[in-house]
């Protein structure tokens, strides 16, 4: 009996587990599609808030993000405001890989990020150094990123440490 039990709740937690994430592929049909090149061009402020893994509101900031191309390689400037007086720096060179496939590095991102868009979404996922007590941590980020029209943008991220989850972060990227 305890076996039967156990492969009952085993593969509940499988269709619970295989439901809850989300495809990118999903989102093929979604529109106005998305063009980093386009959206990540110029000046753009962005709102936030930092939420711990049980979803307390944590930190708020804002953001000023200076975004240029050159072909390929796109540069975004990042200068963070948290509510606490903190600012953080933070810059990425993109490189279009070609068919919506992009990479990114910056200083505190640990290898490459790499990410794709399909219609109106990117996702990309990469280790972030974060500041903690006095020294740092390494945690994975899955972002995501819904264009809602041709000036504003919802980021929505998933920050984890091994497999498990330790916050989110949700932002709002406005053009200026």
């Amino acid at each position: 009996m305890k076996l039967f039990n156990f492969i009952v709740v085993f593969f509940v937690s499988f269709l619970l587990f295989a439901c809850s994430s989300q495809n990118l592929e999903q989102y093929s049909s979604t529109s106005p599609t998305l063009d980093l090149k386009e959206f990540f061009n110029g000046e753009l402020v962005a709102y936030g808030m930092l939420q711990n893994r049980s979803g307390v509101l944590t930190r708020r900031f804002t953001a000023t993000i200076d975004a240029s191309w050159d072909g390929d390689k796109g540069t975004l400037v990042e200068e963070f405001l948290f509510d606490d007086g903190e600012i953080q720096y933070r810059t990425w060179t993109l490189t279009d890989l070609g068919k919506n496939n992009y990479q990114g590095v910056a200083g505190d991102v640990l290898g490459e990020a790499e990410g794709s868009i399909v219609g109106s979404v990117f996702q990309w996922q990469y280790q972030l150094d974060v500041p903690y007590g006095d020294g740092t941590i390494v945690l994975s980020l899955d972002d995501w990123l819904y264009l809602i029209d041709d000036n504003h943008l919802i980021n929505k991220t998933k920050l984890t440490k091994f497999g498990f989850k330790v916050g989110e972060l949700t932002l709002v990227i406005e053009k200026v």
